[in-house]
Order: C-alpha cells, then structure tokens, then sequence
C-alpha cells in the first residue's frame, strides 16, 4: 500500500513538472517575436551559398554619352542617317536639335545653329541635296548664324549631288577637312565654332564613303561623333 501511495505521488510530479514546462513553453512563445527566428532560420539556410554579385544598372549620361562630360561642359552628339529608317539625329545637353522625334530631319544636309554663351538652339534646317536647288539657301543660313555660335552638321542619304563649291569653300573655313571629299551618300558629320577656336582634341569631323560593302542597300553605315565642349571659350 506504502509502494503504490509512493508511485502516485511520483507520477503526479511528474505530470506538474510536464505541465508546467508546456506553460512556460506557451509563454515564450507569445512573447517572442517571430521575425527574429525567421530571419535566423533564413541565415542558417544561407550559410554555404555564394553570394550573388548584381551589377549596378549604369546611369544614362546627356545625349547618351557612355561616360559624363565634366563640370563645365556641354556635351554634344552628331549621328548620321544609315538607310531609309534610321534618320539622322544632332543631340546637345541632351536636347534633340534634329531628329525624327522632333520632325525637322531631311534628306540633305542637316544643320542645327546654337548659341554657345546660352547652350540653346537658334535655329535648325534641313537643304536637300538631291532636288531643288538648296545649296545657296545652305550658304545664307551658315552665314546668318551670329558670331559666337556653334554649328552641328550631318547628312541624311544625299548631301552632295546639288552642293555647289561655293557653299563647300565656306563650311571649308569653318574647319572641315572632308567637305570636298563627300561623294554620292557618303555619311558626314561636323561641328564647328563661329567667331572662335574649339579645342584640338574633340571629335569634330567624320566621314564614310558609299561602296561595295555598304551596311544597307545602297546606303553606308552610319556614322557618329560626340565629345564635351568647353564652356569657358570666349
């Protein structure tokens, strides 16, 4: 009877201490925050993996330049027309001066006029090289453009045909070096400054001739020059 009185009262501790650690237990569950243990969980989960390395998404620069012009710069882009669907574009601070989107883009020659003090376009026109007789009309709005401006050229299929010596002197002594070697639709692309001297180590000039191995049909690869300009010139 003594035997049985004890084992009674052993079992009954036992259940006391069971209930009590299933107490306590429900507790700390209520009381601790779940996140913690998750994030834990989630850490123990990780160790071992390689981590995972993303490039940073490059941020755009003006006129789509792949690195930025300097504090104190304008930065331009020239991009001649390739074939019937890629129009010519001119680009300044990221502003489209000519360009499809802004549908002042033609066939021709394409000339856009910027004040250089301001950085803001005066003017921009197309002369078609192919029909009409333009060229005259290109030599006075070239020598229309005030002192102090800088002009940004580029052809769009044609820009040679109707282009008379007179208006090839003149964007001569603006400091081209390839205006009398354009050829039927060879691409150009040119800046140059009026009344001052840009800097010799920017792209100023460039040329493709079409021939044989042309890009498209009948048309030569585009072609395109970009750089920073001094604000500081004059």
């Amino acid at each position: 009877m003594q035997l049985k009185r004890q084992y009674v009262v052993k079992l009954a501790g036992v259940l006391l201490t069971w209930l009590a650690a299933w107490y306590l237990g429900c507790l700390l569950t209520a009381f601790m925050p779940k996140k913690p243990i998750t994030t834990s969980i989630a850490n123990l989960q990780g160790i071992g993996r390689k981590p995972v390395l993303k490039a940073p998404i490059p941020k755009r620069q003006k006129c789509d330049h792949w690195s930025p012009c300097s504090p104190g710069n304008y930065a331009y882009r020239i991009l001649s027309g390739g074939g019937k669907a890629k129009l010519a574009k001119i680009c300044f601070e990221d502003d489209l001066l000519i360009s499809e989107e802004k549908g002042n883009v033609g066939r021709g020659i394409n000339i856009a006029i910027v004040n250089y003090k301001t950085g803001k376009v005066t003017s921009a026109k197309y002369f078609d090289m192919w029909e009409g007789e333009h060229s005259g009309e290109m030599v006075t709005f070239i020598k229309n453009a005030p002192e102090g401006s800088l002009l940004l050229m580029v052809t769009h299929d044609d820009g040679s045909t109707r282009l008379k010596n007179d208006a090839r002197k003149l964007v001569e002594e603006l400091g081209s070096k390839e205006v009398w070697n354009m050829k039927f639709r060879s691409s150009w692309a040119f800046i140059a400054a009026k009344g001052f001297k840009l800097p010799d180590n920017i792209q100023k000039e460039k040329i493709n001739h079409s021939d044989k191995n042309n890009r498209y049909d009948g048309w030569p690869a585009e072609i395109q020059i970009e750089g920073c300009i001094p604000r500081n010139l004059i």
